[in-house]
């Protein structure tokens, strides 16, 4: 840092939860760091916000482009250590990088500073503090989900969805919590399980529908992958499967029982007799 005044890069970040919580507005953040700034005299190089994002990873736009402008500003200043980084690895390697850059970090309500060694080691501290209730509160969150695979639909609450956090699959919608068939789309997945019972390859399928315009559910081509996908979803049975369970789902099936064991026993024999290549 030379005799100017320090240019300071200040992060905010809110995630879909956060914005229900007091004081975790973007608004109040922003305004706290300004004022922060302004009483030790640093400038303000500019605001990067990420409005919606997890601390989780680091694919956040306002955060990426933060990081590429790094020789622009000297120190990086947060509200809270988790506004940042709600992961230890990712932010002892931001933490490197920074340090390789002879930058400085600063988090205003743990007020500690990476330009004293006190504070590198209570803010590595913190942070861990923070991802062990990250992952607590992601163990809860697995908790209920095995535990509602392992209802039986009858005994779930109807008002709330009984499939486990899926986006609706190809030849599928969603309607009031339940899965509804997508008739066009019905067709074509009538019509891969058909073809590969049939004999033809899932290369060939996938472009055969590729040839003829058809595209996935988020507007792609197929690949032999995502034709696989469809072979595999136990969904088109009316099944719903979720880490290992299997279970009777209340949704129409596009395919009967019986078509959907021959693709799979069709599979597994392709498998052993050919390897992962289909």
């Amino acid at each position: 840092m030379n005799d100017e005044r320090p240019k300071v890069a200040i992060y905010t970040r809110v995630s879909t939860e956060d914005q229900a919580k007091e004081g975790f507005s973007l608004s109040a953040q922003i305004e706290r760091l300004n004022s922060y700034c302004e009483a030790r005299e640093w400038e303000v190089y500019r605001e990067y916000v990420d409005d919606g994002y997890s601390g989780r990873g680091v694919k956040r736009p306002a955060y990426q482009q933060m990081m590429e402008e790094i020789d622009a500003w000297d120190i990086l200043l947060v509200l809270k250590m988790d506004r940042i980084h709600r992961n230890s690895k990712n932010f002892m390697e931001m933490m490197d990088t920074l340090k390789r850059k002879n930058k400085e970090f600063v988090s205003m309500s743990e007020s500690l500073d990476t330009s004293t060694a006190m504070g590198r080691f209570v803010m590595d501290i913190i942070q861990r503090i923070a991802q062990l209730e990250s992952e607590q509160i992601g163990e809860r969150v697995f908790a209920g989900m095995q535990q509602k695979a392992q209802t039986p639909i009858e005994r779930l609450d109807p008002k709330r969805s009984p499939y486990l956090g899926f986006n609706a699959p190809f030849g599928y919608d969603y309607d009031n919590n339940l899965l509804v068939i997508n008739d066009a789309e019905a067709n074509f997945v009538k019509e891969i399980f058909s073809s590969f019972i049939g004999g033809e390859s899932i290369t060939k399928i996938a472009q055969n529908l590729n040839k003829r315009g058809i595209k996935t559910k988020r507007g792609k081509e197929w690949t032999l992958w995502s034709i696989k996908y469809v072979l595999q979803n136990p969904v088109y049975a009316g099944f719903v499967r979720w880490n290992g369970h299997i279970k009777k789902g209340p949704h129409e099936a596009i395919i009967d029982k019986n078509t959907f064991d021959l693709a799979q026993q069709k599979l597994e024999d392709k498998r052993v007799k050919n390897g992962p290549s289909l």
